[in-house]
């Protein structure tokens, strides 16, 4: 029976690519969002980025299973920073409608 092969290798260097794709949508993001949600957002494609990085560094090079471990870090951390983040922004909103960060610059409380 014929072996079937993939068409396309993908090694490291792809995955390290998508991961600076995805880091520099992210900086992209966060550089120029004034709405605070947008700036999460870029935050969050970041913490993916590094994300990848890790599982692709774990899989490629050391064979390891410490690249998903601090992968799963990474996710509970952006979920915790999500929520933490997300709940200041709704206060925030609820004191003076509105979350473009530039105006809310002087906070006095």
């Amino acid at each position: 029976m014929q072996e079937l092969r993939p068409i396309l290798d993908i090694g490291l260097v792809h995955y390290l690519t998508i991961a600076a794709v995805l880091f520099g949508f992210g900086l992209l993001t966060v550089m120029t969002r004034r709405n605070a949600v947008g700036m999460l957002l870029g935050v969050e494609l970041i913490l993916n980025a590094a994300g990848l990085n890790f599982v692709a560094f774990s899989h490629y090079v050391g064979g390891r299973i410490e690249g998903q471990i601090f992968t799963v870090f990474i996710i509970i951390l952006a979920a915790s920073e999500a929520a933490i983040a997300l709940a200041i922004v709704l206060q925030l909103y609820r004191h003076t409608r509105n979350i473009v960060l530039d105006q809310l610059a002087q906070l006095k409380g």
